[in-house]
């Protein structure tokens, strides 16, 4: 897929743009890039903040693994070892990222022209989901390193996107996010330089223990957002611990501060006043599909935390002359509606996915407000059946367990409650009301944010 379409950027700039590159992914095959993609180095920086080797951490180089779907299935059986204490614990899971990191997942949704494994998405989704069902909370700080990437090959031009590409690989980069287009309250001021960040920014994933960070800012000169990427190092940036839901407890989902902080005219990924295109809007599409994942992976994880415990724990209930829990009629047809749920939000997951590659496979030049209203059709089919999935079956599952089944050191409640919590993200009306729609009259979703 070709995914490195440069912004274009007002008149009144002077830096001279690079031609097009032809980046055959977020992921894709060996030849995903010019010969001379790498070109691009730190030491061309030099002149402003992000040059400076204190913002990067000195970690070990990121190493792509063989087998993504075999990686994530053995990090998933690792997360799953403290998966409940954790959940019970919350706060920042500095161990486990860093099982993350060693697994090579995070190179994925990178090129191998810059040394990540060029996977395209149904291959990352498939990780995510495999992630979510042993942890949903590092699913989501998962899911979310790979959304940020994406950002720079939808908003960021080729030097950008070669250059923070190979800082992700060279410098073991986790990404977090700070784009939260409803939270105006941090501002962008011109300078010479490029701008002045100042204020506040909420539910910002991953942004504890992040290297890089996605942001927004608010620039009332043209009345709308500026996007941008910097080191979480940056001085002025403080990221706070300060995120205490119910549920998905280490997200890191918490508040980050601009104090006054610079960011150079080529940090920023979107200058602000620049028209949305279909292909920059494709961002809130795979951000919708990770979600969706995600939640099909807790709907996952939590079928088969009950279907574990009904084959080895749970008795059958005197009446119903079975010996043993799965032979019961009843118990059986509670699974049949659960998986009846799974199932659609399974296989519209995929289809969304499928979908969404090959429009970006097509690039930027080449895709239309018909394919990104396409894709959004089918992200929120998907999301829509990945919400309830989660929800319902977090719920049904103690229905068919009984109640030794709620006792704390199982730590079946977490699916619920991280659905419960994660759900909330955007309402459910609002993606059946573009579904309704879309199904009476043809119109399909406005791109905006959250579709």
């Amino acid at each position: 897929m070709t995914l490195a379409q440069p912004a274009t950027r007002p008149a009144s700039e002077t830096r001279t743009e690079p031609a097009t590159p032809d980046l055959r992914a977020v992921a894709g095959s060996s030849v995903n890039a010019p010969a001379n993609a790498a070109a691009p180095s730190d030491a061309g920086h030099a002149a402003h903040p992000a040059a400076h080797a204190a913002e990067l951490p000195a970690r070990a180089r990121l190493i792509p693994p063989a087998d993504p779907l075999a990686a994530a299935d053995a990090l998933a059986a690792d997360l799953a070892r403290t998966a409940v204490e954790r959940d019970r614990a919350g706060g920042h899971a500095a161990a486990e990222r860093d099982l993350i990191r060693a697994s090579g997942l995070l190179t994925l949704s990178v090129p191998t022209a810059f040394g990540g494994a060029g996977s395209d998405w149904p291959t990352i989704f498939d990780t995510l989901r495999r992630v979510a069902r042993a942890d949903s909370a590092l699913g989501h700080v998962y899911g979310f390193h790979h959304l940020q990437i994406a950002g720079l090959f939808l908003y960021g031009d080729e030097d950008q996107q070669a250059l923070w590409l190979r800082r992700t690989i060279e410098h073991g980069l986790f990404w977090g996010n700070a784009l939260n287009p409803l939270d105006k309250r941090t501002v962008a001021t011109d300078t010479p330089e490029g701008f002045t960040l100042h204020g506040s920014k909420t539910f910002c994933s991953g942004s504890v223990g992040s290297d890089a960070l996605t942001l927004s800012a608010w620039h009332p000169p043209t009345d709308s957002l500026l996007i941008g990427v910097l080191p979480t190092r940056r001085a002025g940036i403080t990221v706070n611990a300060d995120w205490d839901a119910f549920g998905q407890k280490q997200t890191d989902s918490g508040t980050v501060d601009f104090d006054h902080v610079r960011i150079a005219h080529d940090e920023v990924t979107q200058k602000p006043g620049i028209v949305a295109t279909p292909w920059s809007t494709l961002r809130s599409c795979i951000a919708q599909l990770v979600m969706a994942n995600l939640y099909t992976g807790i709907a996952e994880g939590a079928f088969a935390a009950a279907t574990g415990y009904s084959r080895d724990r749970a008795r059958p209930w005197f009446a119903s002359g079975v010996a043993a829990s799965l032979d019961d009629p009843f118990i059986q047809r509670r699974y049949g509606e659960l998986w009846s749920l799974l199932r659609p939000a399974q296989v519209l997951s995929d289809l969304a996915a499928r979908k969404l590659q090959d429009v970006l496979d097509l690039g930027p030049a080449l895709v239309t407000a018909a394919h990104r209203g396409d894709i959004a059709v089918a992200v929120a089919e998907a999301k829509v059946c990945a919400h309830r999935a989660a929800l319902e079956i977090g719920t049904q599952i103690f229905d068919i367990t009984g109640a030794s089944a709620t006792s704390a050191r199982n730590g079946f409640d977490r699916y619920w409650r991280n659905a419960r919590v994660h759900t909330l993200h955007d309402p459910l009306d609002y993606k059946l009301r573009d579904l309704g729609r879309y199904a009476t009259t043809g119109r399909v979703p406005d791109p905006t944010a959250y579709s």
